[in-house]
Parts: C-alpha cells; sequence; structure tokens
C-alpha cells in the first residue's frame, strides 16, 4: 500500500474523532442520567446496526430492537439490583423470537452490548468521572496507537482470518500506551502497579472487542457496521473496543470488588 493510500482517512478519522470525543466526555462529565441516556443510546444504536448486518431485509426488527435495548439500557439501571439481569436479557430473547436466520450469533452479541451499557454506565455511576475517564483514555490510548503502530511498522498479521489488518506490532503498541495511561493515572486513583496491570488486560479486552465486530462482519461481508460517522464507519466500528473493555471491568468489579480502594 502507498504512503498516500495508507493514511487516507487520517484527516476525516481525526474530524469525527475528535466531535465523537467531545460528545463523549461531555456526556462523563454530565454524569447521572445524561451519560446513562448516553450510553442506552449508543447501545440502541449498536444494536440496530448488528441486526442490519445479521438481517438486512427485517429493518422493522432492527428499528425495533434497538429502540427496545435503548429502553432496558436505561430501565437496568433504574431497577433493583435482582432485576437487572432479566432486563439486560430482553432484547437478546426477543430476537431470538423474531429472527428466523443468525439467531446464534446474534443471542450472545446482543446480551454482550447490553451489559456492557451496564458495565459503563455502573462504572460512572458508582465510581466517579476520573474511573471513568481512565476507561476511555484506556481504549483511546490502545486504538492509537494500534492505528499508527500498524501503519508505520507493519509486521505479522495478529488474527488474519478475522481481522486483516491487524498486525502485532500494532496489538502490543496498544498494550503499551495502555500501560502509560494506566501509570498516569496510579497518582489519583489506587491500585498502583496493579491499575497498570489492569490497563493492560483492559487494552486486551477492548481488542478483543474488536476482533468480536470485525467477526461478524466478515461472517455477513460487509466492511462497516453502518456508514453513520464519516472515517469510522458505524457506531459499532467505534465503540467495539469500549464495549469490550466496559464488561470487562463489570466482571472484576463483581468478582474482586474493583476498583481497588473503593470497596
Amino acid at each position: 500500500m502507498s504512503a498516500e493510500g495508507r493514511w487516507s482517512d487520517l484527516a476525516m478519522r481525526m474530524v469525527s474523532g475528535l466531535a465523537l470525543a467531545a460528545l463523549g466526555l461531555g456526556a462523563v462529565w454530565a454524569g447521572g442520567w445524561i451519560f446513562i441516556w448516553f450510553v442506552a443510546l449508543a447501545c440502541g444504536g449498536i444494536m440496530w446496526e448488528l441486526v442490519r448486518m445479521l438481517a438486512p431485509d427485517r429493518p422493522e426488527v432492527s428499528g425495533g430492537l434497538g429502540v427496545l435495548t435503548t429502553l432496558c439500557s436505561v430501565l437496568a439501571i433504574w431497577f433493583p439490583a435482582g432485576l437487572a439481569l432479566p432486563t439486560l436479557l430482553i432484547p437478546a430473547v426477543l430476537g431470538w423470537l423474531l429472527l428466523k436466520v443468525q439467531r446464534r450469533i446474534f443471542v450472545p452479541y446482543a446480551f454482550f452490548i447490553l451489559l456492557a451499557g451496564f458495565g459503563m454506565a455502573s462504572v460512572r455511576s458508582e465510581f466517579g468521572f476520573t474511573w471513568m475517564l481512565w476507561l476511555i483514555l484506556t481504549v483511546a490510548a490502545t486504538d492509537i496507537a494500534g492505528y499508527f503502530a500498524g501503519r508505520l511498522l507493519g509486521g505479522p498479521k495478529f488474527w488474519p482470518a478475522i481481522s486483516p489488518k491487524k498486525t502485532w506490532s500494532g496489538t502490543m503498541a496498544g498494550w503499551a500506551l495502555a500501560a502509560v495511561v494506566g501509570l498516569a493515572f496510579t497518582s489519583v486513583l489506587p491500585g498502583g502497579v496493579l491499575l497498570v496491570a489492569l490497563s493492560v488486560v483492559a487494552s486486551f479486552a477492548s481488542q478483543m472487542g474488536d476482533i468480536a465486530e470485525s467477526a461478524v462482519k466478515r461472517h455477513v461481508g460487509v466492511k462497516d457496521s453502518s456508514a453513520l460517522i464519516p472515517g469510522h464507519g458505524g457506531i459499532f466500528d467505534r465503540f467495539d473496543g469500549m464495549l469490550g473493555a466496559s464488561v470487562l471491568v463489570l466482571i472484576v468489579m463483581e468478582v474482586t470488588g474493583y476498583p481497588p480502594g473503593v470497596m
């Protein structure tokens, strides 16, 4: 690939990325129901894109499940703890009933989307702005380092059968920059070296979220989940890494009492 082709999408990605960052950070800063609705709407958009990819001939189902996902994402936070999991499962169950194709792919991904949204809302509401900022910057660092290192250094592919553009150089650069983010946050968050390690693990989880979405797109033969975001594709394309990292953080929260020093 020529140097011009290698960087042809950079300007558009930067403009769209900065606009998304401003919107997202504004919602994170505001917190409360503003952030909850921001996450819920993003999850609804991702669900809409997922169903459009899996069942392009069922636009009424994709739209309906997108709206339902948004509502369930909000209700799961509002309801008592015992009702959160059943609420998160509703779109997956309904999708299983309505879709006649790709249901074995749809159900786990649908639950994954809602669980990730619940994880993001939980981190922001229970542990505050700084922890949510750490998570966002860890994922962003992984994406940025992977993009530039992969194009500058190239080398062996990470998982060519699923994601032919991802390289080991980009993958490891993502881990390295995520560790730097974790190290920077040790001055304001508890955990010390454990926070650095958690940043690297969250970086890997975000990459697996990206890989998981790539597997769906490769399976159905599409390049992007949609064309909603210039230079990035769809909402799913932009937030796939955040979904993976958020699910990891939610699991760590439940199993270990994360964040360290808070519980």
